[in-house]
Parts: structure tokens; sequence; C-alpha cells
């Protein structure tokens, strides 16, 4: 099978990023014939403010650029991870013109939520959910605290909702959990096209045995991955249990801070992914207290691969990956007592935390291993085939009003091409 992958990069890479590459390379390992278009976010630092905001909305690059791929190779499907800001919807159009079908990954809430997060003021926020426009995320600055930035990322939402009531372009949308699914539905989403697929660990890296006697905190160091709830649960907890923190971010002042306070938390800043591994195998447990939803933190299904049991928030997608009292243990989001409570519980019964190493590692076994992985996406794919969206000659695409970019694209084709 031939699949064209497209993904803008983050700024700060991050979880998509990894998602892509490794979703990359498990295809080509499979022989499949493997096509990508890729762009980076990095692009907008040489580019005015105006112009960054066309190719926002649609992208005259970016549409050429990929309709020429598309043309010339002709893949079976053609696969997006993430196209904001730089590829934009136009990779959709460029698609539909040459009659290919989409499969669009959902990694986060960005086509229902400015930010992204479905997220405010330190709490879940979903008062945008089912707005034809987002009106409150313009209200409230959820962009980056910027009016003017919002407003270009509710535009982008309300064209794209429009757009899927009269004539979707994309053939599949792809959440990572049902609790994402049922969110994306409500916000007018066609049911029928919106499916889950997990995230995955593209090798695996054999369980650990928790002989280590501390719990670990893997991901970035920011305001809703819970930090402070974090920080603050450990200075409730009167047993002596260490903490490891492992990454970098706005906050990481904030936990040096409490790693000078406290000589049970240590900061190890960012780490090979070898050594994160080997850490998270010789914790007793994890701890994931994000105060927003999550959509399918990878950190609990690398946790599972070390037979890691987790502490997680009891909201978002984390309770469905987390079965409590067996993979791991719940607590009340944003609750540092509740936090501490569960750690004590795990950290003192020994039999219990053994009894969940095993069935966390018997939990990646079935669902998140490489081959389940491609397993799924096959069947997407075939199933996308089997749904292509044809273009309406009566619906011609308006992309006369946007102007053609100068940025160089990433443009990479399949191993042999490459080479």
């Amino acid at each position: 099978m031939k699949i064209l992958l497209c993904h803008n990069h983050y700024l700060q890479r991050g979880g998509e990023d990894q998602v892509f590459a490794d979703e990359t390379e498990l295809l080509q390992r499979r022989g499949c014939d493997v096509l990508r278009y890729v762009r980076d976010s990095q692009e907008t630092k040489h580019l005015g403010r105006i112009e960054t905001v066309k190719r926002t909305l649609w992208n005259r690059e970016a549409f050429d650029d990929i309709r020429d791929i598309l043309c010339k190779e002709r893949p079976d499907v053609m696969h997006c991870t993430n196209i904001f800001p730089l590829i934009s919807p136009a990779a959709y159009d460029a698609a539909r013109v040459e009659g290919v079908p989409v499969v669009q990954s959902l990694h986060n809430f960005r086509a229902i939520c400015v930010n992204g997060l479905l997220m405010r003021d330190g709490s879940p926020c979903e008062k945008c959910i089912g707005c034809a426009v987002p009106w409150p995320g313009i209200a409230h600055g959820c962009y980056r605290d910027s009016h003017v930035a919002s407003t270009v990322l509710a535009g982008t939402i309300a064209l794209q909702r429009a757009k899927r009531k009269s004539s979707d372009p994309v053939s599949l949308y792809v959440a990572l959990s049902e609790f994402s699914r049922t969110r994306f539905i409500r916000a007018g989403f066609p049911s029928e096209r919106v499916v889950v697929k997990s995230n995955f660990v593209s090798s695996d890296p054999g369980p650990g045995d928790g002989s280590g006697d501390y719990a670990i905190f893997v991901g970035r160091l920011s305001e809703e991955k819970g930090l402070d709830v974090l920080l603050d649960a450990w200075s409730k907890c009167p047993y002596p249990i260490r903490l490891k923190i492992v990454g970098d971010g706005p906050l990481s002042e904030r936990v040096k801070q409490a790693a000078n306070q406290d000589q049970r938390i240590e900061w190890l800043g960012m780490k090979p992914i070898d050594e994160v591994y080997e850490l998270i195998g010789d914790a007793s447990f994890l701890v994931l207290p994000s105060i927003c939803y999550e959509n399918c933190p990878k950190t609990i299904l690398e946790a599972y691969s070390k037979g890691t049991p987790a502490i997680v928030s009891r909201h978002g997608a984390m309770q469905e990956y987390v079965i409590d009292g067996r993979t791991g243990l719940h607590f009340d989001p944003g609750s540092a007592s509740d936090l501490a409570d569960k750690v004590q519980r795990l950290f003192v019964n020994v039999a219990l935390a053994t009894e969940m190493r095993s069935r966390a590692r018997s939990e990646f076994e079935e669902k998140y291993t490489a081959d389940a992985n491609f397993t799924a996406l096959m069947s997407l794919y075939q199933r996308a085939m089997g749904n292509p969206v044809v273009l309406d000659s009566a619906q011609p695409l308006a992309v006369s009003d946007f102007g053609n970019g100068t940025a160089s694209a990433d443009v990479v084709v399949s191993p042999a091409i490459e080479a």
C-alpha cells in the first residue's frame, strides 16, 4: 500500500511529533510505500502576522505541493497527523481534487477548541463544543492570551465545521479515545466516520521490576499537566516516598524549588528515551495528575510496556486507559489530598502493586504493541479507501484569494526515491 503522511511539526517537539515518526517507521518497516509531506512551525518565525494568518486559514503553497505529490505518486490514502498551522485545510482540498481518501488523526482538540486543550483558567472547559463559531474562545483569548490569534483559530474552526456540513473532504477521523470521540461528535463531526485508535509503543522495551522504590512523573512541566497538584500532594504525604520528575517546561523553576526544599523529590530534566524507559521500569508507579483531559497519554502506554501501574486524574481519556484498581488508581482531578491518599495506598500495599504490574504488562501486550497498531492502521486505511470523497464540480474550490507563499516545504517521498 502507498500512503502519503502529512505532518506539521510544532515549535516545541511533543507527543504528536513522536507519533508521526513512530507511525512512519512502522509503515516503512512493514513494507508500505511511504511518502511524507512535512512542514515545520519554525517557518512562521520568518513570516509576517498577516501571511501567517493567510496560511493558517488556507495555504496555497501546501495545496500545490500536496496536489503535485498526489498527481505524480497516486497514493492509496493520505493520512494527516497535524495540519496546523502551515499545511492547513488546503491539504484536504488537494486530496479531494485528486480523488484520494483522507484520514485525519485527532491528537488534540484543535478542531473544536481554540487552544486545543478544552481547558481554561486551570480547569476543563467545553463551552465552545457545538458552537457554530467558538465565541467563548475569542472572548477569553484562549490561544496564547491573544484575542487576535484566537479569532484566527476560531475562524478556521468555523470554516471547517461549515465545510463538514456541506461537503466533508475527510473520509475518516481517528480519535484516540472514546471520551474524545464523544466530544468531537457533540461538536458536529459525523459519528459514522469518527473511529477510535490509540497510540502505541513502537518497540517493546521489556518489563521492569519496580525495584527502585520511587514514584515517577514523565512529561512537560506545565500547568495543564498538573505539576502544582503533584508537588502539593507530595507536601501532604508523610511517607518517605521518593519522586523522580523527568521533563522540562515553563514550570521548571517551580519543580527545581520543590526539589531543593524536599529531599524526596528529584528533578532529572530531559533524558534519552532508553533511560526514561529504565526509570519507568524501576519505578513503583507512574503519576499523571493532568488537569486537562488528555487524549491518549503515551507515558501511560510506556509505563504499561514496563509493567508499571499508573495513578491518574479521574477524567478525560486517562480514566479509560487506566483501569481503576487493576492497572492503577484514579484520584479526583485537581485534588492534591486525594492524590496523596492514592500514592500512600499503592506505596504501602505491595501485594496490590505487584498484581497491578502483571495486569499493566498484559494490557500492553494485548493492545499497545506495534503489531496491534499496524493491524489497526491497515483496517482504517482500507475503510477510508472504500469511502473516498469525490470532488463535486458544482462546488469549485475558492483558492484565488490566497497568495502563493515562498517558504520551502520538506517534501520527502518513498525510501527508494529519497535515496
